[in-house]
């Protein structure tokens, strides 16, 4: 089999067409630059070069083997420059997964992000709940969790990476909705209220509980549901209120008011990215401190 040092041999005197200066090119002397191209000759079982006169000429074969000597060489060149990419996190794939509510406040940053600045890394994107979310991190469908806390375990680490505030999601033509009106938290005790469910949306139900005993006030429970837009929908038919993330503003549903809610202290709505602890993937090592850098010059 020929080797690559003979293919970059043949090249060089194809294109140069003079074994003096393709042995130039090369820093080496003519006679090894010779021995070379006769292997390799002896290998194809073709000649490569016309060596009738004193010009140097390529043999049709020659001319048709050119072509394939210049790719082989450029994907040896590609590999090369690949592998070395590897170690440094600048190509791989990472399984990202995200929250619905996510991905209208901090997802389209981080994939942008990824895009410009990692563009070798191949992104799998997975909507799932948090609670799958850890999961799949745990089992290793997952690399990398943007995911609401608590992260449990020491197989995984996390990192806080967003806050938002809560706010009130009312129907329009709704008193409540009244333009220039300062919602307080107490205006929700004993309104129908469309609550997150206990189980599959967990994070935001406590979340919510903890608000509302603060307050001391107690809404009326009228249905319980998962996802953020479904909440919303309902709100729009009337059937209740509710709180939801900031980021809910982006959605842009028509039919709802969404007010700023006094009483709640902060921005309750936490964010964090979870990863496995001791992953040896070095593409999610880049992604995770690229989501990490982006986070730290905020989202808005």
């Amino acid at each position: 089999m020929f080797t690559l040092s003979q293919l970059e041999s043949f090249v060089a005197v194809a294109e140069t067409l003079h074994y003096g200066r393709a042995a130039e090119r090369l820093s080496m002397t003519q006679p090894p630059l010779s021995r070379r191209i006769q292997l390799l000759e002896r290998e194809l079982d073709v000649e490569l070069f016309d060596r009738t006169g004193r010009a140097v000429r390529l043999t049709a074969a020659g001319r048709a083997f050119l072509g394939d000597a210049r790719r082989i060489l450029g994907l040896s060149d590609q590999a090369a420059l690949s592998v070395r990419r590897v170690p440094a996190g600048e190509i791989g794939t990472v399984a990202l997964g995200f929250t619905a509510s996510s991905a209208h406040s901090v997802l389209d940053a981080v994939v942008g992000a990824i895009r410009t600045r990692l563009p070798g890394v191949d992104l799998v994107l997975r909507e799932r709940v948090s609670g799958i979310q850890l999961e799949e991190l745990r089992s290793g469908e997952l690399d990398l969790g943007l995911v609401r806390p608590p992260v449990s375990g020491r197989e995984l680490e996390h990192l806080p990476l967003h806050h938002e505030a809560l706010l009130a999601a009312i129907p329009d033509g709704h008193p409540l909705a009244a333009p220039g009106r300062v919602l307080h938290v107490r205006d929700l005790d004993g309104q129908p209220f469309v609550m997150y469910s206990p189980t599959e949306a967990r994070y935001f139900h406590e979340v919510l509980v903890g608000v509302f005993r603060s307050a001391g006030v107690a809404p009326r429970y009228v249905h319980h549901l998962t996802q953020v837009h479904t909440i919303l929908a309902l709100v729009r038919a009337g059937l209740g209120l509710a709180l939801v993330p900031q980021a809910a503003e982006a959605l842009g549903l028509d039919g709802v008011a969404l007010r700023p809610v006094a009483g709640i202290e902060g921005e309750p709505v936490e964010l964090v990215a979870a990863w496995r602890a001791n992953d040896d993937n070095p593409a999610l090592h880049a992604v995770r401190d690229l989501v990490i850098d982006v986070a730290s010059r905020g989202f808005s």
